[in-house]
């Protein structure tokens, strides 16, 4: 079939006819078949199939580098307290395994505050303008985060969503998480759910990290791996 962004920007100026043909929701839904999005027997609503194909083409990590595999890279270290950031190898001293196995590193805090972010351009991404405003499609936060067994800590995590102007238009910042010594130390997810926000997000800012309550040396901070940012519909 001809790539979407060709029948968009190509073929549909071409005549009222050609508009119509690539306009019917039979030809969209066709394509998400076709490319994997969904099942012939997909039975959810969809109201615009168009914009459910092109958000899911587009769906995918927004989070690069989640998992420590190339070390601190497109990471900015906002705080760097204590002995500084570091990465470790899945279980480390005192931790679990972490439950996909895929997942091999992380990244670990110490005893004074670290905290580091990422910058996500939508547009950049591939999600323009117009789609963004018209459509707001939901944008989900996921992140995962786990304690030393033998120390206790505390984890925060705070995610943006910004004008250009880099104007707060939304804000998920739950209160820090405590986590006191001889836990379980297993891995605990969060994550949060952006809907019906106001018009105009261009960026989204993420940033987690925290601090060991013991003000131990080394890393015994909180250890932080595999989030995620994705945009739009949830596909199973």
């Amino acid at each position: 079939m001809v790539p979407a962004r060709e029948l968009l920007l190509h073929c549909r100026p071409v005549c009222s006819l050609w508009r119509d043909l690539i306009d019917l929701v039979s030809l969209w839904k066709l394509k998400c078949q076709r490319e994997g999005f969904i099942p012939k027997t997909w039975g959810q609503p969809v109201s615009d199939w168009k914009i459910f194909y092109f958000l899911c083409s587009l769906q995918r990590n927004l989070i690069r580098n989640p998992c420590a595999e190339e070390g601190f890279e497109f990471w900015t270290l906002d705080v760097n307290g204590g002995d500084e950031w570091k990465v470790e190898d899945l279980p480390g001293d005192h931790g679990r395994v972490f439950p996909n196995s895929h997942v091999k590193k992380y990244f670990v805090t110490s005893y004074y505050t670290c905290l580091k972010s990422q910058l996500v351009d939508l547009k950049a991404e591939g999600y323009w303008e117009e789609l963004m405003d018209r459509t707001r499609p939901d944008i989900v936060v996921k992140d995962w985060f786990a304690a030393r067994q033998d120390c206790g800590c505390k984890y925060q995590v705070c995610v943006q969503l910004l004008s250009s102007g880099h104007v707060p238009l939304g804000t998920f910042q739950p209160d820090p998480v405590a986590i006191q010594q001889w836990s379980d130390a297993k891995w605990r997810e969060v994550s949060h759910t952006f809907s019906n926000y106001p018009p105009g997000v261009r960026y989204i800012w993420f940033q987690h990290g925290g601090v060991d309550t013991h003000y131990w040396a080394g890393w015994y901070g909180p250890r932080v791996t595999n989030s995620s940012i994705t945009i739009g519909p949830e596909l199973t």
